[in-house]
């Protein structure tokens, strides 16, 4: 079964670090990529400023297999990430858009990096028993949510990047509300197979 967070703990999660911090303004734009359009922290790792495309409130991501999507950027994560830029990222000529914080800045080393900043938020939320730790909660989440609120698998797989949608219906196994009207009833016993 996938691991995911219900909607008012993914709030939570958040809002867990202070955005008027640096490193809260880069987190909470992270953590709102990562929940909104369920990207992998090796997505935001290797994100790049020139992803980033103003104009037409869209994000290149680079996933997989060398797979190259434009993704609709929602307006709290496109405000949260221009609010880094603009105020927590520091001026520095490397393209990667998120950076670590203490000098020397430097982008993340991997993807590691990303899910220590979800376990933080998870922390800092009061989440104490969370059915994972890692970036891929918030991706998982973003999933059932995405499920939940009426989205076809198809809709779902393009967003998430999956090559087959067999790996997105995975998801639909969570929602056993919308299930429950699909379902066969199990044969009595003395019916013949």
């Amino acid at each position: 079964m996938p691991r995911y967070l219900v909607a008012d703990d993914i709030e939570r999660v958040i809002a867990a670090y202070d955005p008027a911090t640096h490193c809260g303004l880069r987190n909470r734009a992270i953590l709102l990529l990562l929940a909104r359009l369920g990207l992998r922290a090796g997505d935001i790792v290797n994100m790049r400023l020139d992803d980033v495309d103003w104009d037409e409130g869209t994000l290149r991501v680079h996933g997989k297999g060398r797979r190259e999507v434009r993704l609709p950027l929602p307006q709290d994560a496109g405000d949260a990430l221009l609010a880094y830029l603009a105020q927590g990222r520091p001026p520095v000529a490397i393209d990667r858009v998120f950076l670590c914080v203490p000098a020397p800045y430097r982008a993340f080393h991997s993807s590691v990096v990303v899910s220590g900043i979800v376990q933080g938020a998870l922390a800092r939320a009061g989440i104490t028993n969370p059915p994972s730790k890692g970036a891929n909660l918030l991706r998982h989440s973003a999933a059932t949510s995405m499920l939940r609120a009426g989205a076809t698998l198809d809709a779902i797989s393009s967003v998430l990047r999956h090559r087959s949608l067999d790996t997105t219906a995975h998801y639909a196994k969570v929602d056993t509300v919308m299930l429950r009207p699909i379902t066969q009833p199990w044969p009595e016993e003395d019916t013949p197979c």
